[in-house]
């Protein structure tokens, strides 16, 4: 087996190209390392150490040791941490999954804040989108979620707390037939145009839609900052989160208008297993409880 020592000769060689030199950098005898070279090779039954020069290098196979022994080494090391961190009760990996409707970057710095505990703990953050948020819970494919719409759904070991109450308006590009049509808007009216949705992510249940009837025309976007964006582009019309499109009410390339049956805010949440609330988990939750978050987390972020 390749142990530090034989790794650290290696690369006092190939940056020394000199035994001797070697011996210096690593504060030992020159005999010492010179044997300790032809030990290897013995053990390995590998032609190492190029001797033919005047300067002592490594063969194709001493490179190949070296380099892939190192990222040996680094990954057993990696993995020792990681175990000893496990034993003290941290979790070995953390799955976040967040909202559409959230910033993703507004974690930015708590993932710097967690990265600073050296917990060991391996972070995966994943976007859903309506039913997929609490799904992700559901399916175990999260271990948190946060800014999850609607109630908590029936789930055994669930908690969860409001994050924050969402508000929405129907808007329009300027030169939608709709922005010239009477108001406050008939449901009539509405369903004549083609609707901007965000394609649910839900894959155990019925993928959800708001705003929209059965019968009427769909453009299903990816996100709901691609369906800001079609509807800016007079592709459709919709509901949006007030917060995300003030700035283009204020600017004009988008108009709100009033309708029939306006649309009640929603409520997000953050929901987690609360048998599966180790230390790591703890922490996101008891940082998503700070009210400071909630800015960054929901407002336009472009």
């Amino acid at each position: 087996m390749l142990s530090l020592d034989d790794l650290q000769l290696l690369e006092a060689v190939r940056a020394t190209g000199s035994l001797s030199r070697a011996a210096e950098r690593l504060g030992k005898a020159a005999s010492t390392v010179s044997y300790a070279a032809r030990q290897l090779e013995d053990r390995l039954d590998a032609l190492l150490f190029d001797r033919a020069g005047y300067r002592i290098a490594l063969t194709p196979a001493g490179l190949l040791l070296v380099e892939q022994g190192a990222q040996m080494h680094a990954q057993a090391r990696r993995l020792t941490e990681r175990v000893k961190q496990v034993a003290r009760g941290w979790e070995s990996e953390l799955r976040i999954a967040t909202d559409e409707l959230a910033n993703i970057e507004a974690l930015l710095p708590l993932v710097a804040d967690f990265d600073a505990l050296h917990s060991g703990v391996r972070l995966r953050f994943a976007h859903e989108v309506l039913g997929g948020t609490w799904e992700a819970l559901l399916d175990q494919r999260a271990d948190l979620v946060v800014a999850a719409t609607n109630e908590p759904p029936a789930m055994a070991h669930l908690q969860w707390f409001a994050l924050a109450q969402l508000e929405w308006v129907f808007a329009v590009a300027p030169r939608h037939p709709l922005a010239q049509a009477p108001q406050p808007l008939a449901m009539e009216a509405i369903t004549a145009h083609r609707a901007v949705v965000v394609a649910d992510t839900s894959r155990l249940g019925l993928s959800r839609s708001y705003g929209v009837q059965t019968h009427q025309e769909r453009l299903a976007m990816p996100s709901m900052r691609a369906k800001i964006a079609a509807q800016v582009a007079g592709l459709g019309v919709g509901w949006l989160p007030l917060e995300k499109v003030r700035h283009h009410l204020e600017r004009g390339t988008l108009v709100a208008l009033p309708t029939q049956d306006p649309r009640e805010p929603n409520l997000l949440f953050v929901g987690w297993h609360s048998h599966r609330a180790g230390p790591a988990l703890q922490w996101w939750v008891d940082k998503l409880r700070d009210p400071r978050l909630v800015p960054p987390l929901l407002h336009a972020n472009d």
